[in-house]
């Protein structure tokens, strides 16, 4: 019998703010509020994607931009919040980090710093009732000018000690290159912040490369395409630099044709730390489980891999020292345990 993979302790580094809305929450603030969905949110939900052309990538936004314009208020983002802790812990996700841009919200609530604090307060009161450690990772725009990360930079440092843990850099990595925001990430690193950019997804392996040289990244937000560079793949291992793989969501913007596709085996044989995520389970119809339910269906893991995915995520996180040996303690038990 197979080991519960709901059971295995592991952290989730790559789930975006909006993007981790449960689905009914979804449909029941829109009625609320009288917000028209479109079909591709309703009836024929997941909606199909495809990001790689400009095309999709705008009908990607505009789905997402509709899906935040249904958390008005405070208590909606302590319902998401609350929810997606609840869900994590379900699937046996004990470290959350969940990344977040305040300029997306800071209109309806008071301010970049209000809608900030308001998420850590919410993030706060959700790892109390669930057990699940909560970080929070500001993220910066990077179709937007350098000068607004900069802005969220400092604002992320202010909250060092407060529950926000690194700095990330997200959006169509076609349209804005990671060097160009090297002064934020500067701030961010300095203030004792994790580089968490996106790159490597919609962009070749010379993007996994600038987040490494120009923004020097501790983590790369999907990073596939390294798999694309045996070099790169060599100093990512070196470095012990993760990549947060998001499969399900790879599939879902075009990406790779299939799940088979997204090199999760490559990445992993060549020591390339992987850190399994979910990126918007609200557009791709799957939470962070299915993404390990394919790392042994679809990639051929055994348990002892499966156990080492959930180690890298642990090991690659922000969670206190202490908490990462008592989760890597729990995955050394699950392993044991002959299921």
């Amino acid at each position: 019998m197979a080991r519960p993979l709901d059971e295995l302790p592991k952290a989730h580094l790559h789930l975006h703010f909006t993007g981790s809305m449960r689905h009914a929450t979804l449909l029941e603030l829109a009625r609320e509020q009288g917000v028209h969905l479109p079909d591709a949110l309703v009836q024929e939900w997941p909606p199909k994607l495809r990001a790689t052309d400009e095309r999709g990538w705008f009908r990607f936004q505009r789905l997402y931009d509709i899906a935040r314009s249904v958390l008005r208020r405070e208590q909606d983002v302590y319902r998401l919040l609350r929810e997606a802790a609840e869900d994590e812990a379900a699937e046996g996700s004990r470290w959350l980090e969940i990344q977040v841009d305040p300029s997306g919200y800071a209109q309806r609530f008071g301010g970049l710093t209000e809608t900030l604090e308001l998420v850590l307060d919410a993030a706060g009161r959700a790892a109390d009732s669930t057990g699940v450690g909560i970080g929070v990772i500001v993220g910066a725009n990077r179709t937007r000018h350098p000068l607004d990360a900069k802005t969220l930079a400092r604002l992320a440092t202010q909250y060092a000690d407060r529950g926000v843990v690194g700095f990330g850099l997200s959006n169509d990595e076609r349209r804005g290159r990671a060097r160009d925001f090297d002064g934020a990430f500067r701030i961010a690193k300095r203030g004792g912040l994790l580089a968490v950019p996106h790159g490597g997804e919609l962009s070749g392996a010379a993007s996994v490369a600038e987040c490494v040289d120009d923004l020097d990244a501790d983590r790369v937000g999907h990073g596939i395409r390294s798999a694309e560079s045996e070099r790169l793949m060599e100093r990512l291992a070196d470095r012990q630099i993760a990549c947060e793989v998001c499969p399900t969501s790879n599939v879902g913007l075009g990406v790779a044709q299939e799940a088979g596709d997204v090199p999760v085996r490559r990445l992993f044989e060549a020591g390339v730390p992987i850190a399994l995520g979910a990126d918007d389970p609200l557009l791709f119809g799957a939470r962070l489980l299915p993404q390990y339910e394919l790392a042994r269906e679809v990639y051929g893991f055994a348990d002892a891999e499966i156990a080492e995915l959930a180690r890298q995520s642990i090991r690659s996180s922000a969670a206190p020292e202490s908490y990462k040996k008592e989760l890597l303690s729990g995955v050394d038990s699950w392993l044991v345990n002959e299921g």
